[in-house]
């Protein structure tokens, strides 16, 4: 018998906090679930992270109506993930804004992911009858990208791999925020299923180096001071190496995949078990992590048979 994700046992609504991280800048959070942020501009509104449906991008719009009647006029993805895009079509912006490699891997795999997800995660995927289909972005660039929203400059950047090879940030300068989608999290586990592990401390690196005053992380609470910052850096940092390392050490002896996950176990539970959806990820983690570190720089598809192919393997 399959073994099911963690994910898919819960089915507790989560509160939401609406948390102001500078002037005209909040974080939308959720215990652990897929956070928005919201950026206010001199006659308009810019939306990161679009949720998974439309019923949850209206609750991220309820909290905007609570701090501006602004029209909503971009919404920035800052990948690909079904649980952060699929919900776009709620706020009837005019730009919808990817970088390419993340739109190129909605065309590759954007409804492979949808599919997978949408078993892993049925709360996050309550009404998801309104979805209207794959979301496409309005206008994409390579490595860097300037927004204004009058007076307000927004910049968006790809400052290396890490939970994906699209990964974007996004930083406001007048505030000295960032967006930085799921490159950092707080006190969540990183997912690392399409993750490039080598990369990731680099572009952690890149974006520390901004040495900004608060951050909204991909999950987790909002990051307001520098000290709360280099915390989440730092441990997901930690997070990442401690997955990476064990099952790198397996691979390099030519062990099992159930082997890698043994490892991995031994050295990220005493750590990271209470993290948030820490069970859920760890599967696809440790599959990723073993893939890497055998020379597969590209993550493969995430299938359905993939994933009861992987459940087979970690039970040996």
């Amino acid at each position: 018998m399959a073994k099911a994700f963690a994910s898919q046992g819960d089915m507790t609504e989560k509160k939401i906090t609406f948390d102001q991280i500078g002037e005209g800048l909040y974080a939308f959070t959720a215990e652990g679930d897929p956070n928005s942020g919201v950026i206010i501009g001199d006659d308009s509104v810019m939306i990161v992270e679009a949720q998974a449906t439309p019923r949850l991008a209206n609750k991220v719009i309820e909290c905007v109506r609570s701090v501006t009647d602004k029209p909503i006029s971009h919404v920035v993805l800052t990948h690909y993930h079904a649980v952060r895009v699929l919900g776009a079509s709620a706020y009837g912006a005019d730009q919808i804004i990817m970088g390419d490699q993340a739109r190129a891997m909605v065309v590759e795999r954007g409804q492979e992911d949808w599919d997978s997800e949408f078993q892993r995660f049925p709360r996050l995927f309550e009404g998801h009858e309104s979805i209207p289909g794959l979301t496409y972005p309005t206008t994409t660039f390579s490595d860097d990208m300037t927004v204004y929203l009058g007076n307000r400059r927004i910049d968006l950047m790809h400052l290396g791999r890490a939970h994906t090879s699209g990964d974007i940030v996004i930083h406001v300068p007048d505030q000295n925020v960032m967006f930085t989608g799921d490159i950092v999290e707080d006190h969540s586990a990183c997912y690392c299923g399409d993750g490039h592990f080598s990369d990731w401390g680099d572009t952690l690196d890149n974006i520390a180096s901004f040495d900004v005053d608060a951050i909204a992380p991909g999950r987790g609470g909002a990051l307001i001071g520098k000290e709360a910052v280099e915390r989440a850096i730092e441990s997901t940092r930690d997070f990442v190496y401690s997955t990476y390392a064990p099952a790198a050490k397996v691979a390099a002896r030519g062990g099992s995949l159930k082997e890698a996950w043994d490892a991995v176990r031994a050295e990220c539970d005493p750590k990271f078990a209470d993290y948030a959806i820490y069970e859920h990820c760890l599967p696809f983690n440790v599959a990723r992590a073993y893939d890497e570190a055998r020379g597969i720089d590209t993550p493969r598809i995430w299938t359905a048979q993939r994933d009861l192919d992987m459940w087979a393997a970690l039970q040996g």
